[in-house]
């Protein structure tokens, strides 16, 4: 809307200076949507930043536009929202924050903090009078979210004009100020037929809950926070007067950090790709290399972007000069631009489009340990669990071994106990960081010992194929990481690391206590970072304990009738590797049983799983004290495709029980 006070002029959603704006890539970006001959309904942007993408098809499909960044959201608000708006009364709003007469006005938050510093004393009141106001009349209803939107996206572009920085608010020019004049305009409103679903989510999740014909993909190429460059926007967007430190002003901004500034930028980008519902995903990312200082290098590598996307679909890849808006710091002008295209295969099945299936763990929802300890109830969960009370106030997991059970249990609190002291530290060591360290530590040491990571490189990388594995190249890095670790044993993140790389990702150690598992044929793949991310992340969400101890020692626990308690332990039929030190005999397993007999007799619920029949042979001991006690013997429909004391089995009866007294 034009207005001959505001000189007709008004603000475009693209008139900003940002980091790794696209707003001069919009033709070439839409040239290839038109040479290659791609319809679309819907267009996503999930990185918008300035919103300019999102903007340029907002007239020619649905739009979904998202971005990390409060400051941004308001401007996706504003200009994209479906929410009425006044623009007249709008327009006077303007005029009334033009016309400030700020002598009137005292001290306010944002002077006290940034006069002088990235503005001048008189600018720096202004804007903070002025988002007050805006606070102040969303709060009492006079203006709604949109309008507020509106106002705030109008003082953010204005303030960004006069700001005494070189385009980010990193920090600030150690120059005298010179007098400019904030001045607030209108918005230059796109007008669509189309609807717009606007987010401010993290992109990772996001994908797993929205679908497009064309996702667009620009995350950030190095490790310059935008969250960091940005502060400034943030602080008056959420306006919580919240504490500044250091000579930049800025807030905390720890919950904002984007893991594609990180190491581990690779990782995260391989996770979104798998899990985007599109027919065609754009992604762009320029070839900054390892040209300019270490902060301008790139993230991800042109080989971990073309895996992500070939492991989608076709891919193609599109170049085109350009000369990007930095931080001013970089050496490297001469950049190409490139846009890769993926068509996504049909037969490539999303995440959002798996059918739940009661007999499959993983589409159930069941956490896979990253441990796959021999004879893990992972395949069972969806029968065991079945048989589990609805109340448990306590779940003892005993025996846990990787704790697939414990981890998936639903009571108020769990504990997980296992004899195996090194299980235990597994256990705590993956609970005991968050995820972004955990990932680095594995990653650190896979690369300390020139280990591969197929899922980042590819298996041609390594002159290996999928059906024949990696043990080759790994063997010797494997054994010398494997002797490290024996050395004294004290570094569970080396041992974490062995397990993703042995056979099966198992756990063995010999009568010496050395860890002996050959190597396997995989690596730190995608499943297995999947299967540690979600125990990393179960684990802190659940009130869980991991504890060494012998199952003797439960009765000195502080019981009661609504504990429940799960029991895995070695089978009396049939030697695993997990019973290899000290074996496991038939006073164990008397032992067990008196100890399980005592727990009915106080009303505590308990379910054993077990072996009734292996190989000709019959658990005679279990099935009279089942019998003798009146206790169901419920059988499981299962057999341990990798287990190797059951790979003899074939033409032998193997049957699975579930033991439980109520």
């Amino acid at each position: 809307m034009s207005d001959a006070y505001f000189g007709n002029k008004s603000v475009a959603i693209y008139q900003r200076r940002y980091l790794g704006s696209k707003t001069k890539l919009l033709d070439f970006v839409e040239s290839i949507l038109e040479s290659e001959k791609i319809s679309f309904k819907s267009f996503a942007d999930i990185f918008a930043g300035t919103g300019s993408v999102a903007n340029r098809f907002y007239g020619k499909a649905n739009i979904v536009v998202n971005d990390i960044l409060d400051s941004n959201h308001y401007i996706f608000k504003a200009f994209f929202g479906d929410e009425k708006i006044r623009e007249e009364k709008l327009l006077v709003r303007l005029k009334t924050y033009n016309n400030l007469d700020i002598n009137k006005y005292g001290k306010n938050y944002f002077s006290e903090n940034f006069s002088n510093t990235y503005f001048d004393a008189k600018n720096a009141k202004k804007i903070g009078v002025i988002r007050d106001d805006i606070e102040k009349l969303f709060e009492e209803k006079i203006i709604n979210e949109r309008e507020k939107s509106y106002l705030l996206t109008s003082l953010i572009y204005a303030l960004d004009k006069i700001a005494n920085t070189v385009g980010h608010y990193d920090a600030y020019r150690k120059i005298e100020i010179n007098d400019k004049k904030l001045f607030l305009l209108p918005l230059d409103l796109p007008h669509s037929k189309y609807h717009a679903e606007i987010y401010k989510d993290d992109a990772n999740n996001l994908v797993k809950h929205i679908k497009a014909d064309v996702v667009y993909i620009d995350p950030p190429y190095n490790s310059r926070q935008y969250s960091d460059a940005y502060h400034l926007l943030e602080n008056i967007a959420t306006w919580k007067k919240e504490e500044v430190f250091g000579v930049a002003k800025k807030i905390d901004r720890s919950h904002i950090k984007s893991q594609y500034s990180m190491k581990s930028a690779a990782i995260a980008f391989g996770d979104l790709i798998d899990s985007i519902n599109a027919k065609y995903i754009l992604v762009s990312y320029n070839d900054m290399g390892s040209s300019g200082n270490g902060r301008s290098q790139s993230k991800i590598s042109d080989h971990e972007i073309l895996s992500a996307l070939k492991r989608k679909g076709e891919v193609k890849i599109f170049y085109k000069d350009f000369k990007q808006f930095t931080t001013g710091k970089s050496c490297k002008d001469d950049l190409k631009e490139r846009i890769f295209l993926c068509k996504v295969a049909n037969n490539i099945k999303t995440k959002k489009s798996v059918i739940a299936s009661k007999q499959n763990p993983v589409q159930s929802g069941f956490v896979k340990s990253p441990l796959n300890y021999t004879g893990g109830k992972h395949k069972l969960l969806p029968q065991i669990t079945n048989y589990f009370p609805n109340e448990i106030k306590t779940f003892y997991d005993v025996f846990s071994g990787g704790a697939n059970v414990g981890i998936n249990a639903k009571a108020e609190n769990i504990i997980c106990i296992e004899k195996n002291k090194y299980v235990v530290n597994l256990l705590k060591f993956i609970q005991g960081n968050n995820f972004e360290d955990l990932n680095q530590k594995i990653l650190d040491i896979i690369d300390e010992f020139n280990l591969s990571q197929s899922y980042i490189k590819g298996y041609d990388y390594y002159g290996a194929e999928s059906c024949i594995g990696l043990g080759k190249y790994n063997k010797d890095k494997f054994l010398a990481l494997r002797s490290e670790f024996n050395k004294d044993k004290s570094r569970i993140d080396q041992l974490l690391v062995l397990i993703l790389y042995s056979f099966n990702n198992q756990i063995r150690f010999n009568s010496n206590g050395d860890y002996n598992l050959p190597v396997g044929k995989r690596d730190y793949n995608g499943s297995s970072r999947k299967n540690v991310l979600a125990f990393n992340q179960i684990s802190n969400e659940k009130k869980i304990n991991f504890k060494i101890s012998d199952f003797r020692n439960l009765e000195k626990m502080n019981l009661n009738e609504n504990d429940f308690f799960y029991l895995d332990p070695p089978y009396l039929l049939g030697l695993a590797s997990y019973n290899e030190l000290g074996g496991w005999t038939e006073q164990d397993e008397n032992d067990l049983y008196s100890l399980l007999s005592r727990l009915n007799k106080k009303k505590i619920k308990f379910a054993l799983s077990n072996v009734l029949e292996h190989k000709g042979e019959t658990n005679e001991i279990m099935k009279k004290w089942a019998v003798k006690n009146n206790f169901k013997i419920n059988k499981l429909n299962y057999s341990y495709k990798n287990s190797n004391y059951h790979s003899s089995a074939k033409n032998n009866q193997t049957i699975e029980v579930l033991i439980t007294n109520y």
